[in-house]
């Protein structure tokens, strides 16, 4: 069956407000069940590199929204390193899925200064082509 996209007042309810690594996370999230073809929930295995702080953690929630997984059922973890990098596993098949942003949207992010600023970004990157916004690598 496929996936509904995650609505952006749906992501808000769940993390508390809008910015663009929480609809970055969402997104990544429903490219990667696309691409892996694997179940919500308990398909697949998630690890985040380069999120250890506020923004960036933000993309944390929007990944565990849009994939189901949590760090509860432990298919979901973070590790440091100076670069966001993403790495979704589809459980019962040996595909990774690897995301990073492109230098252009890593741009738009640093120069988001106010709150006003990560808004108007967040409401942009949503409406934008996952093509635009990320290099994929699918491992296999």
């Amino acid at each position: 069956m496929p996936q509904r996209r995650i609505a952006l007042a749906e992501a808000v309810r769940f993390h508390g407000h809008l910015g663009p690594y929480l609809v970055l996370g969402v997104l990544a999230g429903e490219v990667a069940l696309k691409k892996l073809k694997c179940r919500k929930y308990f398909g697949l295995d998630v690890k985040v590199r380069g999120v250890d702080k506020k923004p960036k953690s933000c993309l944390i929630d929007g990944l565990q929204l849009s994939t189901g997984a949590t760090y509860g059922k432990g298919n979901i973890s973070k590790a440091g390193g100076r670069r966001i990098k993403i790495f979704i596993s589809g459980r019962g098949n040996s595909s990774v899925l690897n995301l990073e942003f492109k230098d252009r949207i890593i741009k738009l992010l640093e120069g988001a200064k106010t709150h006003k600023d990560s808004q108007l970004l967040a409401r942009r990157l949503y409406k934008t082509r996952p093509s635009a916004i990320f290099n994929f690598r699918l491992a296999t």
